[in-house]
């Protein structure tokens, strides 16, 4: 559900993510709980209309991103092996990283 007319691009979890509203995307662990509101701050561009581009440098000023939290929870496990030859050596890991699934409710240029 992404709109090409109307898009920003944010920076979360030292990641950036094009978005658009009404569109869902995970990203890596957000603090709140579920149902609760957290906004976006950090814009790097915004296409607002037709081929209207506001670049920031580094960020775009006066533009919020607002998103309701959908989850919180683990992703799958990844498992982690050490080996080493001729010593017996082997050690088997897993982890599961924390993730949050988000919803872009509304974009306020």
């Amino acid at each position: 559900m992404f709109n090409k007319d109307k898009y920003v691009v944010i920076k979360t979890s030292g990641r950036q993510f094009i978005v658009s509203e009404g569109q869902e995307l995970v990203t890596e662990k957000l603090e709140g709980k579920k149902d609760q509101e957290i906004i976006f701050k950090d814009v790097l561009l915004a296409k607002k209309d037709g081929s209207k581009f506001e670049l920031g440098q580094p960020l775009v000023k006066k533009i919020v991103v607002k998103a309701k939290i959908l989850d919180q929870f683990k992703d799958k496990k990844v498992r982690v092996a050490k080996f080493r030859a001729k010593s017996r050596y082997r050690l088997v890991k897993g982890h599961r990283q924390l993730k949050t699934k988000i919803k872009i409710t509304k974009i306020t240029f």
